[in-house]
């Protein structure tokens, strides 16, 4: 069985950036920046004042968020404790693990959500219901 994924597994992490005066580069690998082969690739924007996007959960998928512009809060939920990430720089993204409940809050207007997955898209992996998400992460040991 694997072992039960908290909040404190949502690391974010510095990526390369190569300041130049012509404009600065980030660049990602995938097994080598982030912890998992890259697969699929998907972003949020022109996201309406108040909206929230996510509020869901996988049962294998790793996802990597990055703030390409602008900012918005990310806010993952283990089932027993809560946080709230503030993203704002294209060089710094969120490692969210499987099993944890996260949602995409607070948009600045213009704000551009960078999604990098480890998996491609499969309905099946997704938790929709947050108590299902409740009892599954209860089950974990």
């Amino acid at each position: 069985m694997m072992r039960k994924p908290t909040i404190n597994d949502c690391k974010v992490v510095a990526l390369p950036k190569i300041n130049d005066p012509r404009g600065n580069l980030t660049f990602i690998e995938g097994n080598n920046h982030i912890p998992f082969d890259i697969k699929r690739v998907f972003y949020l924007y022109d996201v309406p004042t108040g909206e929230d996007r996510g509020a869901h959960a996988h049962h294998n998928l790793h996802q990597f968020l990055i703030c390409l512009s602008g900012s918005f809060d990310v806010a993952v939920d283990d089932g027993e404790f809560q946080a709230t990430i503030h993203l704002n720089r294209p060089w710094k993204g969120l490692h969210i693990p499987p099993m944890i409940w996260a949602a995409e809050v607070n948009f600045d207007p213009g704000s551009v959500c960078l999604v990098l997955a480890s998996e491609s898209y499969n309905e099946g992996d997704y938790i929709r219901n947050y108590e299902n998400f409740l009892s599954l992460a209860k089950s974990i040991s």
